[in-house]
């Protein structure tokens, strides 16, 4: 987790499941994570076999980083952002709201 702001709100998450964390360009510009997070055509290539994008539109950008994920799980508010043509699970809501949630439910 080192350079990744404590406000974001993936932290503890990542950390409570052992997961590397990686980012778009929006949060590397927003000053989440660090450049070196940066998934995508001008960043790393992934393919892990769990790929939870939180707050990923799914520009092509993005998506040519980490599309030959084994499982694609989408969480954005918006219900008509790319990311669900290529999620295999999507849950439509706010990620400040869901992601505090889904982290409580992890022991």
């Amino acid at each position: 987790s080192s350079g990744i702001n404590a406000e974001w709100p993936l932290r503890p998450g990542a950390d409570k499941m052992g997961a590397a964390v990686g980012a778009s360009r929006a949060a590397v510009d927003a000053g989440y994570v660090p450049s070196d997070l940066q998934v995508g055509q001008t960043g790393k290539m992934i393919a892990p076999d769990l790929y939870i994008a939180v707050g990923i539109s799914g520009a092509i950008q993005h998506l040519a980083g980490m599309k030959d994920s084994k499982t694609i799980v989408a969480i954005n508010k918006d219900g008509e952002a790319p990311i669900f043509q290529v999620s295999d699970y999507g849950l439509v809501d706010d990620l400040f709201k869901a992601v505090p949630e889904m982290i409580n439910s992890i022991e």
